[in-house]
């Protein structure tokens, strides 16, 4: 193992605070995606390679916003290799390196919400007041990201939803059709996951709900859902 990785391997038998800071991470992660989408013009912020669609359709339709969606890959790679840096002196430190991190992805989320307030809605996406938007939360998200891999690295991913779905679906089939290896661990496996699936869901279907009707202050929601991640954190 590599000297400061604090990583913590997800069991059948994980804390239940620590199975409901994941699930909060996977709503956090589908909220902000949906959000960032429609109030910066089609910006993915959870999982930026959507980004090269989006800066595609952009380029193809003169439609505003391409400068945030070149910028978001970089930022984001910038940030994550930041973090597991980050990570690292802290833990060397015996400081409560995941902790830190959440806290910085939530400070990155509220600079997010208030950018997005005080200069939004954004008819032009390439106006730096959007584009700073934009990247905070595409910060906060490559936070996330790396977050997930260094601490949970077992765990199914809180940002992508393809490979979960697609898992989720092959232990479906087995146990259908009682395919071997579809005993105790294999349900427990797909108890998760679809969990996983769910909470993001929820988070993208709310914050389209929300958007509609609170426009840009929706963007409030998650740091305060981060908040409560970090408490459950911090009584796990």
């Amino acid at each position: 193992m590599v000297s400061g990785d604090s990583r913590v391997p997800i069991a059948v038998g994980a804390p239940k605070a620590e199975a409901a800071l994941l699930m909060v991470l996977s709503l956090i992660a589908g909220y902000v995606d949906t959000a960032g989408f429609l109030s910066l013009q089609g910006l993915f912020t959870a999982h930026v390679t959507g980004n090269f669609v989006t800066l595609g359709a952009s380029l193809a339709f003169g439609s505003s916003g391409a400068i945030a969606k070149v910028l978001a890959l970089p930022l984001f790679c910038l940030v994550v290799v930041a973090t597991r840096l980050l990570n690292t002196v802290l833990s060397n430190r015996s400081r409560p390196a995941l902790e830190i991190l959440i806290a910085q992805e939530v400070l990155l989320l509220f600079i997010g919400a208030a950018l997005a307030i005080r200069f939004g809605p954004f008819d032009d996406t390439n106006t730096w007041q959007a584009v700073l938007t934009g990247m905070a939360l595409v910060g906060a998200m490559a936070v996330q990201n790396a977050v997930h891999r260094i601490h949970f690295g077992s765990a199914p991913p809180s940002t992508i939803m393809t490979g979960t779905t697609t898992q989720v679906m092959i232990d479906l089939a087995g146990r259908l059709y009682g395919h071997p290896g579809t005993g105790t661990e294999s349900g427990a496996r797909l108890r998760r996951m679809a969990a996983t699936v769910l909470s993001f869901a929820t988070g993208c279907a709310s914050a389209a709900l929300l958007y509609g009707s609170l426009g840009m202050k929706c963007l409030l929601v998650p740091p305060v859902l981060g908040g409560v991640g970090l408490v459950l954190r911090l009584t796990d």
